[in-house]
């Protein structure tokens, strides 16, 4: 599956991947939700960090020239607490 990083390019990553990647996702979407906004943020941008390293450690860079359809979007680092509400709801950025 082909995942890009907003801001950093895209990744291949075996779908053996997608549960964890998928538990980092529902974690954020949790977090997110939460009252506490100053423990919140700390805590989302800890769980977003962790979905790009495990990304960028688990897939292979796709070269810059080359852009394929991504299956999963990743936002950027400097997503804000309130543009994530928006993006991480539901099942979050991965379905199901």
């Amino acid at each position: 599956m082909i995942v890009r990083l907003m801001g950093e390019g895209q990744y291949e990553l075996d779908k053996k991947y997608l549960d964890s990647v998928n538990n980092i996702d529902n974690n954020i979407v949790k977090i997110v939700n939460r009252g506490n906004e100053k423990a919140v943020k700390i805590a989302f941008k800890i769980e977003l960090k962790k979905l790009t390293d495990y990304v960028r450690r688990n897939g292979k860079k796709i070269p810059d020239e080359i852009i394929k359809p991504s299956e999963i979007i990743i936002p950027p680092a400097d997503l804000t607490l309130e543009e994530a509400r928006k993006i991480f709801k539901g099942d979050g950025l991965i379905p199901g």
